[in-house]
């Protein structure tokens, strides 16, 4: 019988072998030696386990059995244990094994050296299969759990700009789930799909987190969209250089400091999308422009107010309307002083100041009045962004 009867000898005394080859495991292998990551109730069930597939083996002549080789590769996967470091213990593992049947082997003189060279080939093999099937079950697993844990992200980005975050996850646990910074601020960044499926931004997510600025992304059939928090010095400036360096159109949101504001930042984010001029790449800014994003964002109510304010002067013939606003707009350009717009309009001062008493008069509103001056900018600003 020869190696069977070792192997039958030293199956009798699994979990005295179990609990061995687990303890010398822990003492080789750096990353089992946290009770935390492996408990070791699991290492020694594995550690038992798998030599008693490989012992019934070798004492049964039974096919090889790799389930529990399988179930360990999934299970330190599960556990975030390095598949190098699993792979170190059954390499380990089997090496204590191997030495407990040479000792055993001399309790049984029947035993020759040339069964010992064949048994040592036999269990090398056997450890060949084992460490095969246990790398195969940790990458199924692994991505496995990636898919998942890409699923969990993708629908807490989702929740963040949706506003639908569950009752029992809040802002800041979602923060922590997504790698964001509990505390803001933070910005919405929306870049223009160029095609359905296509990333405008690739690998931008990556390229910040080198950049020591967490992001969450997701990518949408028209824009890829993502919030970036912006707490370590100087991030904004890191965050937009490398933005411009995809060629894409952009739009930022303002700032903001709770992450419930997410979805308010988004719409302000693709309202300055839908500003950045031209029809190539660059990057808009909310606040760079933020009188043209809101009058973009509510056009309805952008085009009453120009109505209630501009009305007489918009009913004007063409060429004396286009010299008034011209002139307000010139005005306002030259902050206020009317020497500066004369410039501008190669004409006399007190021509332009005629001409702002003119639009005083057709208005009711006076340029003397911070009020009155705010609703005559807003509503020029407006007439200008307008479409025709």
């Amino acid at each position: 019988m020869g190696l069977s009867d070792v192997a039958a000898a030293l199956r009798d005394r699994l979990p005295e072998l179990g609990g061995n080859m687990a303890r010398r495991i822990r003492s080789e292998v750096e990353s089992y030696t946290d009770e935390t990551l492996i408990p070791f109730a699991s290492l020694h069930e594995s550690c038992t386990a798998n030599a008693d597939m490989v012992l019934g083996h070798l004492a049964c002549r039974t096919d090889p059995d790799v389930r529990s080789a399988w179930e360990t590769g999934r299970l330190r996967a599960e556990q975030g244990v390095p598949l190098a470091d699993t792979l170190h213990a059954f390499r380990v593992g089997f090496e204590y094994l191997w030495s407990r049947m040479i000792d055993e082997a001399r309790r049984h003189p029947e035993v020759t050296d040339a069964q010992l060279v064949a048994g040592s080939s036999d269990i090398w093999a056997l450890s060949g299969r084992y460490a095969e099937a246990v790398a195969a079950s940790y990458r199924e697993t692994s991505a496995e759990l990636a898919l998942r844990r890409e699923a969990r992200r993708s629908a807490l980005v989702e929740a963040l700009f949706t506003g639908a975050l569950a009752e029992r996850t809040t802002p800041w646990e979602a923060a922590g789930q997504l790698g964001l910074s509990e505390r803001g601020p933070y910005a919405v960044v929306a870049a223009a799909v160029p095609d359905p499926g296509q990333e405008p931004l690739p690998g931008i997510e990556g390229a910040l987190r080198e950049a020591r600025v967490p992001s969450a992304w997701r990518l949408l059939p028209d824009a890829q969209i993502g919030v970036v928090s912006l707490t370590h010095p100087g991030a904004e400036t890191v965050g937009l250089r490398l933005l411009r360096r995809h060629r894409a159109r952009v739009g930022v949101s303002p700032l903001f400091d709770s992450l419930r504001d997410t979805p308010q930042a988004l719409r302000f984010a693709r309202l300055a999308l839908n500003r950045v001029p031209g029809d190539g790449p660059g990057v808009a800014r909310f606040d760079d422009r933020p009188l043209a994003m809101l009058v973009t964002a509510a056009p309805a109510e952008a085009k009453r107010l120009v109505e209630v304010v501009l009305g007489p002067v918009l009913a004007l013939p063409a060429a004396e309307r286009a010299r008034l606003l011209e002139t307000l707009g010139q005005w306002f350009a030259a902050g206020g002083v009317a020497a500066e717009a004369a410039k501008g309009l190669y004409v006399h001062p007190n021509t332009v100041r005629y001409r702002l008493r003119r639009i005083e008069e057709l208005t009711g509103r006076s340029l003397s009045d911070p009020a009155a001056l705010a609703d005559l900018g807003t509503a020029l600003h407006a007439l200008r962004l307008l479409p025709e």
